[in-house]
């Protein structure tokens, strides 16, 4: 797998769903072209920009500025930055300053930020007016492979991650590739983690390039928009054939179900980034893997070096003050979205890039693995 030189126009990876097709656009400078290309989808739309104030004070200007030029009239909602902000409180704010803004069925809202924001704006559009259209706007690495593509929005409860939510497709999704040069070093890490998950799942190949290639991602050079696309287009092409996770959606989850139980555990806090759970929880799940005779342990060591190389958590003892007690892990990954009949249900790998839905997995065995890594710290 090589990359090619940066391309001068976008690249184009559509979505694929039978009456809600929609394209994910991707490259640098684009948010510039916000505007007019929200007018060729709906060209007597108002706008509703939901936003954090973080990035308000980056992008929400040339937000503005692109949409006004276009002749669209926009309304600015902003929310307090991070995970706390996926909560019901946060909910009811934005859904009421769309309604005051006098949004209607034929009007849009824009989710400007990361996943939290991509998130909430996108439960709020699927449930004011029972429903308006969402352009997303991802300003995250995270955000622009995997949480603005798909349609899964939702917010958070006591239980655990995502459990409040809706799927609601968003019409267009633009990734501007050069919001990401003022990302923290820590976001963008972060959100590699999931550009990993992608090789790691299906793609043998692709994780063997981000072995070669990362550091240039890292960079902001072609490789960049290249891995970005790479995963827009597995994620593109899995929704299309399994938009309500029914079957194979469930492997994008590969990592997660360790990692929310841990991100939850944590307080949804700056101790441990979403990216960061899911570096951890990939890793535990291909070591897990290898417990069970799936995989080689040198196959998951291969996995987790990787990401120990580009400075994510690979194991429990990386999360800054500890984790909470097995008991309460395990509470948590009871309440995991994939659990059936109170039966857990992991995505296990048989070989890098051979995901797979293994159900009805024993409690007594997580929690042994669980407890087992938690002494080794």
């Amino acid at each position: 797998m090589t990359v090619q030189p940066r391309a001068s126009e976008p690249i184009v990876a559509p979505v694929a769903l039978p009456g809600r097709a929609y394209d994910i656009v991707i490259g640098r400078a684009l948010l510039p072209s916000l505007g007019q290309r929200i007018k060729s989808l709906r060209p007597s739309a108002r706008v509703a920009i939901v936003t954090d104030t973080n990035i308000g004070e980056q992008h929400l200007s040339p937000a503005e500025a692109s949409l006004k030029s276009a002749g669209i009239d926009c309304t600015a909602i902003k929310v307090p930055p991070g995970e706390g902000s996926k909560s019901y409180s946060v909910f009811e704010v934005v859904c009421e300053a769309i309604v005051d803004s006098r949004i209607e069925r034929g009007d849009l809202v824009v989710a400007l930020g990361g996943g939290v924001i991509g998130d909430l704006a996108g439960f709020a559009a699927a449930s004011v007016r029972r429903g308006i259209d969402v352009v997303q706007v991802p300003t995250t690495l995270l955000a622009q492979v995997d949480s603005s593509v798909g349609g899964k929005t939702g917010i958070n409860s006591a239980h655990g991650k995502n459990l409040i939510g809706a799927f609601h497709q968003p019409i267009l999704v633009v990734a501007d590739t050069a919001l990401l040069d003022t990302l923290p070093k820590r976001q963008f890490r972060a959100g590699y983690a999931e550009v990993a998950k992608y090789g790691l799942l299906a793609d043998a190949a692709f994780f063997s390039w981000l072995e070669t290639n990362w550091q240039d991602l890292f960079n902001g050079g072609p490789a960049r928009e290249h891995a970005i696309a790479v995963c827009c287009r597995g994620k593109a092409a899995i929704v299309a054939r399994d938009e309500r996770e029914t079957g194979e959606r469930m492997l994008l989850n590969l990592g997660h179900t360790f990692g929310h139980a841990l991100e939850a555990g944590c307080g949804f806090s700056d101790r441990l980034l979403h990216g960061e759970a899911v570096a951890l929880g990939m890793a535990l799940a291909l070591e897990f893997s290898a417990r069970r005779k799936l995989i080689s342990p040198d196959d998951a060591a291969r996995a987790a070096a990787h990401l120990a190389a580009v400075g994510l958590p690979v194991k429990i003892g990386d999360v800054s003050g500890g984790v909470p007690p097995i008991d309460r892990l395990m509470e948590l990954i009871a309440q995991d979205k994939k659990v059936k009949r109170g039966q857990l249900t992991f995505i296990l790998v048989r070989g890098i890039g051979k995901a797979f839905v293994e159900a009805n997995v024993e409690a007594a065995d997580v929690r042994a693995f669980l407890a087992e890594k938690i002494a080794q710290k």
